[in-house]
């Protein structure tokens, strides 16, 4: 936990969004410590996420989420792992089905408090709550095979740079994408 913490400070803020974001879930991770991990945390939790480009950095690889019917980008759950950068690896292998991951680079990219609706999950309730996330980003190759996971979203698909805002329409994701398009 000693290392995401380290990694969450050394980030710089891109804007005054992420310097509060930042402050934000810095105060959290003190004062509820490895519980934030956990979903179990119901208030707010850590998340973890990989954006997906391509080596020509013209492409975005999203996912269509069954929960909330939406494009997004790809990323999970912290569940108690505190090695972030592994969460969001192993959810773009599970989410996408892509194997040859590169990273862009081994640090934060984005830092974000994201809002997330109640919602039924596997039959369950699960209340409204904050997800903390943090967020990396990779670069791999367009010719890996792409798979669906059903459980979790109905469609994976490359999609163009200048063509995102006409699949990201909720103002909270877009606002993300928008940042991430400054490593293209």
């Amino acid at each position: 936990m000693h290392e995401m913490i380290e990694a969450i400070k050394k980030y710089v803020p891109y804007c005054e969004q992420e310097s509060k974001d930042k402050e934000i879930i810095l105060n959290l991770i003190n004062e509820k410590n490895e519980k934030i991990l956990k979903r179990d945390c119901e208030i707010c939790h850590i998340t973890s996420s990989g954006f997906v480009i391509n080596e020509g950095r013209d492409k975005f690889l999203i996912v269509h989420h069954n929960i909330y019917d939406t494009w997004s980008w790809i990323g999970g759950h912290a569940d108690g792992e505190s090695d972030l950068f592994s969460v969001a690896c192993h959810e773009i292998k599970e989410e996408s089905g892509i194997v040859h991951i590169k990273p862009d680079k081994n640090e934060i990219v984005s830092l974000d408090i994201l809002t997330t609706s109640s919602h039924y999950r596997k039959n369950e309730y699960v209340p409204a709550h904050l997800h903390l996330n943090i967020s990396y980003l990779f670069i791999v190759d367009v010719n890996d095979p792409l798979i669906i996971k059903p459980d979790e979203n109905s469609a994976v698909s490359w999609v163009s740079v200048k063509d995102i805002d006409r699949y990201i329409t909720e103002k909270e994701m877009s606002r993300v994408f928008q940042k991430m398009k400054r490593y293209l």
